[in-house]
């Protein structure tokens, strides 16, 4: 008996067909992008992250949750994106350890980056739809208890994927190939999957679309207050004080406008990179088999490793407040602590505050009257710190 098990064996080897390896191509290619995207995207979000907490002017609700936003890209450049630089060339070599958390890992930073963006629109919609009450809903502690709840929340949602995953081994003639996949049959994770996509894409893109299509009639289509659109002139006493209120308050609200097309652009890449994995993934349900071209996988990859890497891209191009921040991280030597001590002009904020109560994202009154602060302007004294390197 023990002879035949052995004969058996060597038959079932020999029949095996032979180790399959990606095209060198194929490895070239995701080699290349998944390291340039992940380079750019991790030190941006460090910067994000460094610039927010090093700054106190910058550390407003929404900032608060563009922070949440770039720890959770961050995990997913580094639990996704770098492992499959070597999943390309030598298959998994993580074992079964790495499986589990980097899995874990993987859907926390998705499912966080989701809640991050669904709280930072609904900030913006109370802000801006519901002034009054942003006055007490709208502040930064509040936003860091959220943040706070959304990533205990997201924690223990993700336990589950602990008990959803395993490594598998298949033999080949030439050797073994150890893959991280899921240890549930095909049946059994569809409906999980349903769920992850419908809390976590669905949901808040639903939500993102109605409040900013109420920002937008708010914002940009309803004209301007009365007390914003008095004329220039008139004759009265008080026209200097009037054309100057007029003003600051007409630069609160471009600045409002700013960050939220800036968030809107974010929600927009946001939904379309992540539109073919989970299309692919929804058709694949009904497929058997189910399709995995390689270089459209590749192509899916590639677009979640973007979403996550090109958030402060556009917080440079979009936002001057991070601009100028990010600027100011960048030059943090030496010469600027001589910058520092030449230049002494505080930077006045706006005390024209709009009836949002954003006294947590100042507008500069200078830069939105008359454009001529420079980049040598600092902050106040108190504040010349945070720009000076530990």
């Amino acid at each position: 008996m023990e002879h035949t098990t052995a004969f058996q064996r060597v038959a079932q080897v020999g029949n095996l067909t032979e180790m399959p390896l990606n095209p060198l191509e194929q490895q070239v290619v995701t080699i290349f992008l998944t390291v340039l995207i992940c380079v750019v995207g991790i030190g941006g979000n460090i910067m994000v992250v460094l610039v927010v907490l090093r700054t106190k002017h910058m550390v407003t609700p929404t900032n608060c949750y563009l922070v949440s936003l770039a720890a959770a890209d961050l995990i997913v450049l580094v639990a996704a994106g770098l492992p499959n630089i070597s999943d390309v060339v030598a298959f998994w070599i993580y074992g079964y350890t790495g499986c589990l958390c980097i899995t874990y890992l993987q859907y926390l930073g998705i499912n966080v980056s989701s809640c991050s963006i669904t709280a930072f629109t609904i900030e913006r919609y109370i802000a801006i739809c519901h002034s009054i009450k942003a006055q007490f809903l709208c502040t930064v502690s509040r936003a860091k208890r959220i943040i706070a709840g959304v990533w205990v929340f997201t924690s223990l949602y993700c336990i589950m994927w602990l008990f959803l995953v395993d490594t598998d081994e298949t033999v080949y003639t030439n050797g073994v190939v150890v893959t991280c996949g899921y240890r549930v049959s095909r049946s059994l994770y569809m409906p999980i999957y349903f769920l992850d996509f419908t809390l976590f894409y669905v949901i808040p893109l639903t939500v993102a679309t109605v409040l900013y299509g109420l920002i937008a009639r708010i914002l940009f289509m309803s004209p301007l207050p009365s007390h914003l659109s008095d004329r220039e002139g008139g004759g009265s006493v008080h026209q200097g004080h009037t054309s100057s209120t007029n003003r600051g308050n007409k630069g609160a609200i471009f600045a409002r406008k700013q960050i939220t097309k800036m968030l809107l652009v974010v929600v927009v890449l946001f939904a379309l990179l992540w539109l073919p994995y989970r299309t692919l993934v929804v058709v694949n349900s009904f497929l058997n088999p189910p399709y995995h071209n390689t270089w459209f996988l590749l192509f899916c990859r590639m677009c979640i490793y973007t979403n996550s890497a090109i958030n402060p891209i556009i917080y440079n191009l979009m936002s001057q407040k991070f601009r100028g921040a990010f600027q100011n991280f960048c030059r943090c030597d030496w010469q600027h602590e001589e910058k520092v001590a030449e230049f002494r002009v505080p930077m006045y904020y706006s005390v024209m505050k709009d009836s949002s109560h954003e006294s947590n994202e100042p507008v500069t009154e200078q830069e939105e009257v008359s454009g001529q602060i420079t980049e040598r302007v600092t902050v106040a004294d108190e504040d010349r710190s945070t720009f000076i390197c530990s």
